[in-house]
């Protein structure tokens, strides 16, 4: 995460950020040293616009010029800062034509603009160089006439990560919005990395940490990339500035918090004093007395209203505003919300967009461990085909003696390319991780904060670069370059006069072997099969896919059941209490290779099956595994069995748990397309009986038939019989049929349903063997 929270100026710890319009983060001292270089067609500029170069100052002095002024309060400046607002204000002076100043050279017209750096710091951005006074005159008075200069000049600044600049206003820096939220996580970092426990406020110093004398000498140095604390006897004996370590980066120790009592004390009115006679304080002066040492967090001010807090977000500027915006500002005919609610709301974004990238970075450690298991097994195959290329050099004895060496040559360049691409990919995968890993704490930080304005103000930037960083894991990012699997194969048939001519043959044009199928994997559950199978070991033949066939489950004709590259395959929807034969072959450009030997699979003989939560409409309540169902709605629901029958004799039971109210809840068959917002067998899809506490009646297509005397209560069992040999349904109740055979011609492929409402709950039980003691039918009445 420490990459997160380093300045992309001078790469050190974050020091009073603040956001740019571009939602990147610089610190505020070094917000003052960089600049966008002048484009060259500036003399073609309107003349307010070059007013800096008739000012005598260089043009990077009139941009320090305004960098200066943006803490700037003391009267010199005031009359230069309200003159610079009326200029860019669009006065009388016909400023106001060339307001957005730097958006003359913007590729969209939006106040930003490309620049070429120069004078480049070692991160790439622009420095501005120190502006001499003119001879003769003080400090004060030169940044007198900086400030004065600013009524007349066009000031910018350009990020320093993406290149685009901006312009400012008569305010200067203070125009930006101050990172209060990054700066509480930059300071939390710093205390958890190098706090000291036991110390009291006023004495804490960093120490060194490897110090053998009691007490440890004050550190005079921090490593950047070892994270240690050094003295200087400790940094030149255990820290050289040479060999491994001369590329290492030391600075200064992290400062110790100063007292509380600092924030009101005498000290800090003083840092609040003029630096000098009637110019412009510095930059340090009243905004460090405010802030003294005290740790207590200021929450951020609308920077037109300096006194008023945050209190509304502007959807349309999408910042945070006060109410005084809202009553006079810019902001009065925006849309406007909560802060609380938008907080929440963005949090929520930032939150779900984690979650892809933690599945990625989960993804990542995955493939990172595939990967590993790669070179394991390039290095075990490697030396499989050495050993294997030995061999058969041996037996050619003399004749082979001057070749072996080449093509064991060959074998291990081919190793060693192979293990260069995996590794390549390692160190390519491992950036991108630890990239995401850093980018995720940093995010979970900023959740934990709880000043919402703070983290609306670098929200949006971060959900962005969250995602950003979800859509870097392309698809096949997470794919291995290269296989395992040597592609070398050693012809060793060739007569003797050919041995100098002997070489690797690369995809050697022939059909794959016969498959060996992994008896130890292939299993039947209920209706459905499951088949594993591989190649033979040391097969050089290629292999683009795989043919599997199964019969009818009757002895009849084998069919294609699935064509593809996997190994194990399930094939679902057959029939129960049949016995399917199997076998695969495999197949490459060149033809397809042999059968291999054919595997009996038997289906169950007995259907286990639950109610479908995927199936059933949204009301219905499912529990006890799903095979206890009920209804949180007076009106009939429908949900379906996880089985499909369509040959055989099946028979299952539902008891009645619950029985409230007299309802007629309904049992029986329907098609996967059945209407589930009504009772079972209303519609042309469903075959059911539905029963109240006194009789029965049969219904399909809405039609009711066979009423019969005996109801159901609680703890009454259902019955349903499903002989799809001879094309019946038939109920029961309590082990007694109910009624005459309920439906005749009964044919297709028909799953178990059941509707009910709230006042009813049932339970499935199924893996019943077709019961033969079963009671004679009750006669049906009119």
């Amino acid at each position: 995460m420490e990459e997160e929270l380093k300045c992309p100026v001078c790469g050190s710890l974050f020091r009073e950020p603040i956001i740019l319009p571009c939602s990147h983060n610089v610190c505020l001292p070094c917000a003052r040293t960089i600049a966008v270089q002048t484009p060259d067609g500036e003399q073609h500029l309107p003349q307010p616009l070059l007013l800096s170069r008739g000012s005598g100052l260089p043009a990077g002095a009139a941009a320090a010029a305004s960098l200066e002024h943006d803490t700037a309060a003391g009267p010199a400046c005031s009359g230069a800062g309200g003159s610079a607002a009326g200029g860019l204000g669009g006065g009388a002076g016909g400023g106001g034509d060339h307001a957005d100043k730097l958006s003359l050279y913007s590729e969209t017209d939006s106040g930003y603009g490309s620049y070429t750096p120069s004078l480049k710091s070692p991160n790439g951005v622009r420095v501005l160089p120190m502006v001499p006074a003119p001879p003769g005159s003080s400090a004060a008075a030169a940044r007198g006439a900086a400030c004065s200069s600013l009524s007349s000049s066009s000031s910018s600044i350009t990020c320093p990560q993406c290149h685009r600049s901006a312009s400012l206003d008569h305010r200067g820096l203070r125009g930006f919005q101050r990172n209060r939220l990054l700066e509480a996580i930059v300071q939390r970092y710093q205390q958890g990395r190098g706090a000291v426990p036991g110390a009291s406020a006023a004495a804490a110093v960093a120490i060194c940490q490897l110090c053998d004398r009691t007490p440890p000498e004050p550190a005079a140095t921090l490593c950047e990339q070892c994270d240690v604390l050094y003295c200087s006897a400790c940094q030149l004996k255990c820290h050289p500035s040479r060999g491994p370590f001369a590329k290492h980066r030391l600075v200064q120790p992290p400062p110790p918090p100063a007292p509380a009592e600092a924030a009101s004390g005498p000290t800090g009115a003083a840092q609040g004093a003029p630096s000098g006679g009637g110019g412009c304080k510095s930059p340090g002066g009243a905004g460090a007395g405010a802030t003294g040492g005290s740790t207590a967090r200021k929450f951020p001010t609308c920077p037109e209203h300096e006194m008023e807090n945050y209190s509304m977000y502007c959807v349309s500027c999408r910042t945070p505003v006060c109410y005084l915006c809202l009553e006079e500002g810019r902001h009065a005919k925006h849309e406007v919300k909560p802060l609380g609610a938008m907080w929440k709301q963005h949090k929520a974004q930032l939150s779900q967009a984690l979650n892809g990238v933690s599945d990625k970075a989960k993804e990542a450690k995955e493939f990172l461990v595939q990967l590993k298991n790669i070179l394991q097994q390039i290095q075990e195959n490697g030396l499989d085909y050495e050993a294997c290329l030995v061999a058969q050099c041996d037996a050619l004895v003399d004749a082979l003696t001057r070749q072996k060496a080449k093509l064991l040559t060959k074998v291990t360049k081919e190793r060693e390319h192979k293990l260069k691409m995996v590794w390549d990919q390692i160190n390519h995968c491992t950036l991108k991780l630890r990239q995401s890993t850093g980018l995720m704490e940093y995010c979970l930080e900023v959740i934990k904060e709880n000043d919402p304005s703070g983290f609306l103000q670098i929200s949006d930037a971060l959900i962005k670069r969250v995602q950003v960083s979800q859509e870097q894991w392309v698809k096949g990012a997470l794919e291995p370059k290269v296989s395992a699997e040597f592609d070398l194969t050693l012809d060793s048939e060739p007569l003797l006069q050919a041995i100098h001519q002997l070489d690797f043959i690369q995809m050697k044009c022939r059909v794959p072997p016969v498959p060996l199928l992994q008896l130890e994997k292939c299993c039947t559950r209920n209706n459905s099969v499951t088949l594993a199978w591989r190649m033979p070991p040391f097969t050089h033949s290629p292999v683009d896919g795989y043919i599997l066939e199964l019969d009818d489950g009757a002895g009849g004709q084998f069919r294609e059941v699935y064509v593809g590259k996997e190994t194990l395959c399930t094939i679902d929807g057959l029939h129960f209490n049949s016995t399917y034969n199997a076998r695969v072959k495999a197949f490459n450009s060149s033809g397809v290779g042999p059968y291999s030997k054919t595997v009996v699979l038997q289906t169950s003989d007995v259907a286990w099956f639950t109610f479908d939560p995927n199936s059933g409409h949204r009301d219905i309540i499912l529990s006890n595994d799903n095979q206890t169902a009920t209804c949180s709605s007076y009106d009939d629901r429908v949900v379906l069995g996880t089985a499909a029958f369509s040959k055989g004799v099946h028979y299952w039971e539902l008891h009645v748990d619950r029985y409230d109210n007299h309802p007629d809840p309904a049992f029986g068959v329907a098609r996967a397309s059945v209407v589930k917002d009504m009772m079972l067998g209303k519609d042309d899809k469903a075959w059911a009986m539905y029963v109240d506490n006194n009789r029965s009646w049969f219904m399909h297509c809405n039609s009711h038939t066979n009423r019969t005397e005996g109801g159901v209560c609680k703890g009454a069992t259902v019955g349903v019989l499903l002989d799809l040999n001879k094309h019946t349904l038939t109920f029961f109740i309590n082990g007694q049929q109910q009624g005459p055979t309920a439906f005749s011609h009964v044919d297709g492929v028909f799953m178990p349903a059941l509707s009910l409402n709230r006042n009813v709950q049932v339970t499935l039980h199924t893996g019943l063997e077709v019961p033969t003691n079963l009671g004679r039918p009750k006669l049906s009445g009119n």
